[in-house]
């Protein structure tokens, strides 16, 4: 039951972390999926993930392998991009430089901090969405690019610049695969028209 070769091939970052999870979701939506681990397998890609995990952890993965330089080229094609919990701080101007955003670390707590909760993200069909936030990070600054979805108690927790999606929760894990329909450019989402710069 594989998908359609004409299906739209998406990398997911598996240098560490909860990639498994990302690539069930897209295989539901008929997605192909491909893990990326080097630079050479982000050729051909028509969407990514950077999943949740460990930020040093995967910067450490990423300069090892070569992958910042090659990762930047690819999303300046225009490549949708999701990048979750630990991926939005990898998108941030301290790491891959990919957003207009500085991440916060852990900024609602430690593991025993984690919480879930009905998000409204703006543009999003549908509802609100169930998000889960383990050791999450928040946004706490964004340039004026980008847009920010939504926020939890004041602290963004989802923005969008460009073809560029991150989010502070870990949207793999619901069968909400909304976000992931996105990636595939197959769902609305806020400011759908707006283009890079």
């Amino acid at each position: 039951m594989g998908a359609r070769p004409d299906a739209p091939l998406i990398g997911v970052l598996a240098l560490q972390g909860g990639f498994a999870a990302h690539e069930r979701a897209l295989r539901c939506l008929g997605a192909r999926v491909r893990q990326v681990r080097v630079p050479g397998d982000l050729e051909g890609l028509e969407g990514l993930v950077i999943p949740g995990g460990e930020s040093t952890t995967m910067t450490l993965g990423i300069e090892r392998e070569g992958l910042a330089q090659p990762l930047r080229q690819l999303v300046a094609s225009g490549v949708r991009v999701l990048g979750s919990c630990a991926g939005l701080i990898m998108l941030d101007r301290e790491h891959l430089g990919l957003m207009d955003i500085r991440a916060e670390r852990n900024a609602f707590g430690r593991q025993i901090r984690s919480f879930e909760t009905d998000l409204q993200l703006d543009g999003l069909e549908g509802g609100p969405l169930r998000a889960i936030f383990i050791r999450a990070p928040w946004i706490a600054q964004a340039g004026p690019a980008v847009q920010v979805l939504a926020s939890v108690d004041g602290h963004p927790v989802a923005a969008r610049e460009g073809e560029i999606l991150a989010v502070a929760f870990h949207a793999e894990l619901t069968d909400d695969l909304r976000l992931h329909r996105w990636l595939l450019k197959d769902g609305s989402l806020a400011g759908a028209a707006a283009s890079n710069g």
